[in-house]
């Protein structure tokens, strides 16, 4: 075994969209396992949209990344030395060890996985933190019904593919909202959605309103908000009165830092929000899923036979080599892959 890894680093804070003088990568050397930790060799690890507002030094539900700090993020990996009766050298698990090619972990804070039920990648994505989050979202908060229409932003990632997929097994009307024709081909082809709109293919909310309104001829139930910007604005107006909207995302502000001027020259200001809100007696509900894995065990009940029979698909976007991770995340903000933004180690 080599004696040398490395990681990705914050090199510095960017100022809007990430660029690749943002990151730094580092060769060091293997960190030693203490009593009751584990090192592990990363195989995958993860890229998603909440690691952008980890960059800023602005206060928030997690702390921040420290300039020089490791890229923090989920990844799966091979045991290479346990201290921890509780795994063996071999196991495959589910670590936070972030952008890097090893890492040490408390042997209490990984989940140990078994690659014959599903392969290792499904626990970053349609089997982990992507996926609970739009299982939690839409069952919890959403709380659907029979019938009912939901309306899906960022409908092919992980988190949107999810929601949709469950919403059809629940028997309600699906609608995706994703970022070209090839996405929404894919929402109706792969994921089963009745429809799909590309919200890039018009300038106004005003339009994008209207080309979802024959898709949802008895208004909208239930929005699971991803994304924000004119998306959000469009949808607003066709909420039923007690619809609800599980706020999982904003992340065509995340690169603004907030709502900034994107949003004022949208027109989408403060009072027409809440006023809506008022009006039309709106159920809003932001939720953090770190806060919810109690939850876990009952999602992967459900979900899991889905996923090992094949009746709920998922995509994944494999980035190669570690050095890769800055482009693919950059990329990934703006929309650039179709499914669950993964980077491949080794």
């Amino acid at each position: 075994m080599t004696d040398q890894m490395q990681h990705i680093v914050l090199a510095s804070r960017p100022d809007g969209a990430p660029k690749d003088g943002n990151f730094r990568l580092e060769t060091t050397g293997i960190p030693v396992p203490s009593d009751g930790e584990v090192l592990i060799k990363t195989h995958y690890f993860s890229l998603d949209p909440y690691m952008r507002g980890r960059m800023d030094d602005t206060k928030s539900y997690a702390a921040s990344i420290p300039l020089g700090g490791l890229m923090e993020g989920g990844a799966v990996g091979e045991i290479l030395v346990s201290n921890s009766p509780s795994f063996q050298t071999g196991d495959f698990v589910f670590s936070m060890t972030g952008w890097a090619t090893h890492g040490v972990a408390d042997a209490r804070e990984i989940r140990k996985l078994n690659p014959s039920i599903a392969p290792i990648t499904t626990a970053l994505g349609v089997l982990g933190m992507p996926g609970f989050t739009g299982w939690y979202g839409l069952t919890e908060l959403g709380k659907p019904a029979r019938n009912e229409t939901v309306v899906v932003a960022a409908a092919t990632g992980p988190v949107g593919s999810m929601v949709g997929q469950m919403a059809k097994l629940r028997g309600l009307n699906a609608v995706g909202i994703a970022g070209n024709s090839e996405k929404c081909r894919l929402a109706t082809v792969k994921y089963g959605f009745d429809a799909c709109i590309d919200h890039r293919a018009f300038d106004s909310a005003r339009d994008l309103r209207e080309a979802l309104a024959p898709h949802c001829p008895n208004g909208i139930d239930i929005y699971f908000e991803n994304v924000g910007g004119k998306v959000l604005e469009s949808i607003l107006p066709m909420m039923n009165p007690f619809g609800r909207i599980p706020l999982c995302g904003m992340i065509a502000w995340y690169n603004a830092g907030g709502l900034g001027a994107d949003a004022a020259a949208e027109g989408l200001t403060g009072p027409r929000i809440w006023r809506t809100i008022l009006v039309k007696h709106l159920a809003v509900q932001g939720f953090i899923i770190s806060n919810h894995f109690d939850r876990y065990p009952d999602f992967l009940k459900e979900v899991g036979p889905h996923v090992a029979s094949g009746a709920l698909g998922y995509g994944e976007d494999i980035a190669e080599g570690l050095e890769t991770a800055p482009s693919a995340f950059q990329s990934m903000l703006i929309g650039g892959n179709k499914g669950k933004q993964i980077v491949k180690v080794i």
